[in-house]
């Protein structure tokens, strides 16, 4: 897979489809996360309030990630930590998954968030999504409280930290 950052001329017609139909799974269980049902224009603005990166495998688009530097207008704490980045819009095409390329994806975001100064990466979903508080747990994250961001959402939300100090510090020697 091919990861690289995304570009002004990014399909996002094809991206907003992808996080969609990654994303579905879980609105057949009534969890309604804001990438069930955003619009392209919601796409372009969270790339535009971030770093995004997407994965490709023969040119088809098949995972995506955004990261987000501290937020000082956040209503978490956390989110507005000077050293703490957080990703959001994190999606693998349905037909990819279970193939490491979400975990790639990932790590290949966070070494950039790593060069660029992040110390902690943070990530909030939603407390019914057992699976996936316990993958991220798998990757090193720990969970550090909940947030909620209702009516946005219809859950508590799980906020989870990993710190990248040491990876940081390994690069750095």
């Amino acid at each position: 897979m091919l990861v690289r950052r995304t570009t002004e001329s990014e399909d996002l017609v094809a991206l907003t489809a992808m996080i969609r139909a990654a994303y579905a799974p879980h609105a057949l269980k009534g969890l309604r996360y804001w990438a069930t049902h955003q619009s392209v224009e919601d796409t372009a603005r969270r790339l535009g309030g971030g770093v995004g990166f997407v994965g490709e495998v023969d040119g088809e688009l098949v995972a995506t990630i955004t990261l987000s530097k501290p937020d000082p207008e956040s209503k978490v704490a956390l989110l507005r930590d000077e050293f703490t980045w957080s990703f959001g819009q994190f999606a693998v095409a349905p037909t990819h998954k279970g193939k490491g390329y979400g975990r790639r994806i990932h790590d290949a975001a966070l070494q950039h968030a790593i060069r660029e100064g992040c110390q902690v990466m943070a990530l909030h979903t939603a407390e019914p999504a057992v699976e996936l508080i316990e993958m991220y747990r798998s990757w090193g994250y720990a969970q550090v409280g909940t947030c909620d961001w209702r009516p946005h959402t219809n859950f508590l939300s799980v906020l989870m930290t990993k710190s990248l100090a040491s990876q940081a510090s390994s690069k750095a020697a």
